[in-house]
């Protein structure tokens, strides 16, 4: 059974820094292409970053371009979300997801495992 699970989130004040991290078990990780989501209270779940299998290629939703980073490490079957310069309208529940077969792809459809999100709130 696959299973993800996300850490590093919790309470900062705008203009400072996350790293949330996502350890997957059950598949081999270099697999997988792996993304990050967000969903803010009353919002859709939506596209923040991700990173192709072996780590070489990565996008981005705009709203995050220049601020956040994304990246993989496969001996530990982790992926991370570097988040600086954070907004206040960066405050959601983000989620690591892990796709099969659509590798970089930005549309939670294509996802195939989430894990249970961690909660980021930026203060102002």
């Amino acid at each position: 059974q696959v299973q993800l699970v996300e850490s590093g989130g919790g309470l900062v004040q705008a203009g400072g820094s996350l790293r949330l991290s996502c350890v997957i078990s059950g598949r081999t990780f270099s697999s997988v292409g792996m993304g990050w989501f967000r969903q803010a209270p009353g919002k859709e779940r939506e596209f923040v970053a991700a990173i192709s299998r072996s780590g070489a290629r990565t996008s981005f939703a705009d709203s995050v371009k220049g601020r956040f980073s994304i990246s993989r490490d496969n001996a530990k079957n982790t992926v991370y979300l570097q988040m600086n310069s954070l907004k206040p309208e960066d405050t959601a529940v983000y989620y690591c997801a892990a796709t099969l077969d659509y590798s970089g792809s930005v549309y939670t459809c294509q996802y195939d495992y989430w894990g249970q999100g961690t909660q980021v709130t930026v203060s102002s």
